[in-house]
């Protein structure tokens, strides 16, 4: 935003309401956030609406390696594990809703400037464009293995040496034909309504998983599978764990993190919710989180079930394999391709906007600067789905780094520096926790994802 309240009040050293009792800044709007609300809403979204829209931008690739981390985490250690993110993620955002009335700010970026000035703000905008390209490599990636086999189904014969079964070949012309040329506009509104069909597309998904679960017999036998499988007619391979850890546990909390991700999305959906308030937004917030658990764990389950040990951490790789020219899956398949496909362009914009309001904050609008950011983070994320073996390393190295810092460790630390209550206050001491877990949880991940790289 051009000049927001958050500038304005961090430059005089002003906290908005600072010194108001957190009984009444519960309720009630601070009277700048209001004037701000007002000026940039139009009538205002409903709720059902805004929820819509925040599980659209909760829900997303991660849901294709979930019933991975299921496989390698157990069903009760995956549930306990997914409900405590889920739950850390909705107290994360009621941190941020305080925050955002006390200082009348809209914007994560400017959040950080709030609470640390400029390099508050750097970090905060460096950070949500690490997250972004993460998030859009991962949706290549998918493009990348899944694209090819789609078009391979449809097909009859030998035709593994076509260009347009090679995935790089595709990826690229894919990204320069389509996801360059959209996320060159200006604006994009129109991919927003077109890419709502997402979320209809993850249930498509999770109720295809439930259907397909008796499709594919357990043990596995050598009809549905491809000779690259391991393959034992041990009836133990088709008893589900409750618990069990391995060294690919390392992945399970970041990609649940990756998974919950929305917090760059609360404050914009905040903006445009009809009667804004704390409350109504953070009710906003806990049925989109208690829904998107819902569709993930069930996706999950179903998917482990399917497949046990032998899940692929791509879940839709293990139904090209095992069932290459079903319909039903061939459906499932090209809708969360083209899912994908749209909402990459949609995620260049918040990483465009953070490059910008990073380096060129104070300059005016240039096509030339705006045609040579979007071609640069283009260029990273082709590269990054091009030489990325796997998914599980884009969700856990992401999922470790940058949405543990915008999930727990931003929101805990930013209110325990702009919060004036007593540190021995319960909200206190939960942003204290918050921020701790955020950490440890980071960097114990990233450390045992560095060493598995290391010893394979």
């Amino acid at each position: 935003m051009e000049a927001s309240w958050g500038s304005v009040n961090a430059e005089r050293g002003w906290y908005v309401s600072a010194q108001q009792p957190e009984e009444a800044e519960a309720e009630e709007l601070s009277p700048l956030l209001s004037n701000e609300l007002h000026r940039q809403r139009s009538p205002g979204v409903s709720f059902g609406l805004s929820v819509f829209n925040l599980m659209n931008a909760i829900m997303g690739s991660g849901i294709l390696g979930l019933a991975y981390i299921m496989a390698n985490t157990g069903i009760l250690g995956f549930s306990f594990l997914l409900l405590t993110v889920a739950l850390l993620a909705s107290y994360s955002v009621h941190l941020l809703l305080s925050m955002c009335i006390q200082t009348a700010v809209t914007s994560y970026e400017d959040l950080g400037l709030f609470a640390f000035g400029l390099p508050g703000k750097v970090v905060v905008a460096g950070t949500i464009i690490i997250q972004n390209i993460g998030a859009m490599s991962s949706y290549l990636l998918i493009i990348k293995t899944e694209f090819p086999a789609a078009i391979a189904e449809f097909l009859t014969g030998d035709y593994s040496r076509y260009w347009y079964l090679d995935g790089q070949t595709l990826l690229i012309i894919i990204c320069v034909g389509i996801v360059f040329p959209l996320a060159l506009l200006p604006k994009i509104g129109f991919l927003g309504y077109t890419s709502s069909l997402s979320f209809f597309f993850m249930m498509f998904f999770a109720l295809v998983v439930i259907i397909k679960k008796w499709s594919i017999p357990c043990p596995l036998t050598l009809n549905y599978v491809e000779k690259c499988f391991q393959i034992s007619n041990a009836t133990d391979d088709c008893k589900p764990k409750l618990f069990h850890f391995s060294k690919e546990s390392a992945y399970a909390l970041p990609t649940m993190a990756f998974s919950f991700l929305c917090h760059t999305s609360i404050l914009p959906i905040y903006c445009e919710l009809q009667s804004p308030s704390k409350k109504r937004m953070q009710n906003v917030t806990n049925t989109a989180i208690a829904l998107s658990f819902l569709i993930y764990f069930i996706s999950a389950l179903f998917g482990y079930l399917t497949f046990y040990d032998k899940v692929e951490s791509e879940l839709l790789k293990g139904y090209s394999k095992y069932l290459p020219h079903d319909v039903v899956v061939m459906t499932v398949k090209l809708c969360i391709l083209f899912a994908v496909l749209l909402t990459v362009p949609l995620i260049h914009f918040p990483a465009r906007k953070a490059v910008m309001m990073m380096f060129f904050s104070n300059f005016p609008f240039s096509w030339i600067r705006h045609f040579l950011i979007t071609l640069a983070l283009n260029i990273i994320i082709v590269l990054l789905a091009i030489y990325v073996p796997d998914i599980r390393n884009v969700f856990g190295v992401v999922g470790a780094s940058t949405s543990t810092c915008l999930i727990f460790i931003f929101p805990g630390l930013f209110y325990l520096k702009l919060s004036r209550e007593d540190f021995l206050s319960w909200k206190k001491f939960g942003a204290f926790v918050l921020l701790v877990f955020g950490i440890l949880v980071g960097n114990f991940s990233l450390a045992l994802i560095i060493f598995d790289w290391i010893n394979k």
